[in-house]
């Protein structure tokens, strides 16, 4: 029996559909100003929704059936987004790549997102963030800086996030490096001299390390350019509520293309990173070489979260640029991009400004005679 249900958010006073008031808990009526207020989140709802999901049982399909959901989903026929249908929408538009999409009368099973952060800044507070972001950017193009301002609508995504937490216990392997300085006499120039040369006195050690790690993230979506979403970081965890379909109305949500078990691969690999600057800090000394760790995982758990992020795709000289606003700090990422005449002005000013130097000191501005500088009339 499918569990997948279709939301609604009608206005009480007009029967429009309500949305999500971004920094407010509460839904809005654009058609005539209606104000709903969210129900308070009781205490233990709270504390359910952070509950970590033991990794093992996630792995094997195992999880109970209250961690599970059926909703409706359509992947984008352009980037391969996975665009979640909440509430009476049949159709939309990719938030990705903006192409058009129609709900399909397929559903899928997946784990549900347990928490969330809601959107803090507004549409427009995003925009402010973003051309603040451009102008502040060398030889940005003015014309893609001017259409950011008047452009069309960004997009509000609620972005798939995984986090992870381990306990960990690494023994590893390595050699300490100790500095150490020993006298040379060479000849320079035929005269002799005394130098320092620095050298590596290496002893083999071994040893222990300990960290437990809480909340490593890891992006859920294959849709977005990781390097730039990852660069949203860091997030307030801490503003984390329980999942409800209501801080969607008005929004779109992704459905995770990045499943749990590779999503749990990258977390142990920052993991990794972290444990091996551990063990150089335990090793000590001025340098150190690292042969083998070796690592075991223990109390591994997980949560599946959203994230929210405005989203802006524009294109300039044929070239499309995406821009990420994190909805929650405004910290904006995105692929810089840049003006040829504004590079093509500036690299003509530095020519024009290296000439007149040479011009000056050539017609006699500056003459270097036999007894020093003469400043000719």
């Amino acid at each position: 029996m499918s569990d997948a249900r279709e939301y609604r958010w009608p206005c009480g006073q007009c029967g429009a559909q309500l949305r999500f008031a971004p920094g407010q808990r509460e839904l809005i009526c654009d058609h005539c100003g209606n104000v709903q207020r969210l129900p308070d989140i009781a205490l233990a709802d709270q504390d359910s929704a952070l509950i970590e999901h033991d990794l093992a049982k996630g792995l094997a399909d195992d999880l109970s059936a209250s961690a599970m959901e059926v909703v409706r989903t359509t992947r984008c026929t352009s980037c391969g987004a996975l665009i979640e249908f909440v509430g009476a929408t049949h159709a939309t538009e990719c938030p990705f790549c903006a192409t058009p999409v129609v709900a399909s009368t397929g559903e899928t099973r997946q784990i549900k997102p347990q928490a969330l952060i809601a959107f803090v800044l507004s549409e427009r507070e995003a925009r402010e963030e973003l051309v603040k972001w451009l102008g502040s950017l060398w030889f940005a193009p003015n014309r893609l800086l001017e259409f950011t301002r008047r452009g069309r609508a960004m997009n509000g995504v609620y972005v798939p996030w995984w986090t992870f937490d381990a306990a960990t216990r690494s023994d590893y392997q390595g050699s300490r490096g100790d500095a150490y300085y020993v006298t040379r006499t060479v000849t320079v120039n035929g005269k002799r001299e005394t130098r320092q040369e620095r050298k590596i006195r290496w002893t083999s050690v071994s040893g222990r390390v300990a960290r437990d790690f809480d909340d490593v993230g890891v992006l859920g979506s294959l849709s977005l350019p990781a390097r730039y979403a990852n660069a949203l970081e860091p997030w307030d965890l801490t503003a984390l509520v329980p999942y409800a379909p209501d801080y969607l109305a008005g929004f779109t949500a992704e459905g995770y293309t990045i499943p749990l078990e590779p999503a749990s691969l990258q977390s142990k690999q920052k993991m990794a990173r972290v444990i091996e600057s551990d063990v150089r800090r335990d090793i000590g000394g001025d340098e150190q070489r690292v042969s083998g760790i070796d690592t075991d995982y223990r109390d591994e758990t997980f949560k599946h979260i959203l994230l929210p992020i405005w989203m802006a795709a524009y294109k300039y000289n044929g070239k499309s640029y995406q821009f990420l606003v994190n909805g929650q700090t405004g910290e904006v990422q995105g692929e810089r991009p840049w003006s040829v005449w504004k590079i093509a002005l500036a690299a003509l000013a530095a020519a024009l400004l290296a000439a007149a130097v040479l011009y000056l000191m050539k017609d006699g501005d500056i003459s270097i005679g036999g007894g020093g500088l003469d400043w000719l009339d």
